[in-house]
């Protein structure tokens, strides 16, 4: 196998698209952590997710997440290795974990639900980026 075979393959273990994290939500088999700023959680945020930022994750993650619980996380978006950073402060704890690519920019130009004081709403798809 290729260095670039090997790369990609490990790559696509530890990342998730927002279409799979937005389909497997219901199910309920992992929990979806926004690791950004409170003001940024403020601005609007995954529906159902858990605010979590990435510098109090290891002294609340073990309190608030059961060990061993699959975790997503995400951030901004593809400008922002925020999400990275709190992947690898899930992955030092001994959590699986991956990393929601296209973070909540991503998620809000797919046309999914973003909740936020006012609500939840959705501001319908970018054609950019996904196909209707």
């Amino acid at each position: 196998m290729s260095n670039a075979t090997e790369y990609f393959r490990n790559k696509l273990e530890f990342e998730i698209d927002v279409m799979e994290v937005h389909d497997g939500l219901p199910l309920e088999t992992f929990v979806l952590v926004d690791t950004r700023r409170h003001a940024s959680w403020d601005h609007g945020h995954v529906p159902g997710a858990l605010h979590l930022p990435t510098s109090l994750i290891p002294v609340q993650a073990p309190v608030l997440i059961p060990a061993g619980t699959p975790v997503v996380v995400y951030s901004w978006g593809p400008g922002c290795n925020g999400s990275t950073f709190a992947a690898l402060a899930f992955a030092e704890l001994g959590y699986p974990v991956k990393e929601m690519i296209g973070g909540i920019e991503y998620w809000a130009r797919n046309g999914l639900p973003v909740e936020s004081a006012v609500g939840v709403t959705s501001a319908g798809t970018d054609p950019l980026v996904t196909a209707d």
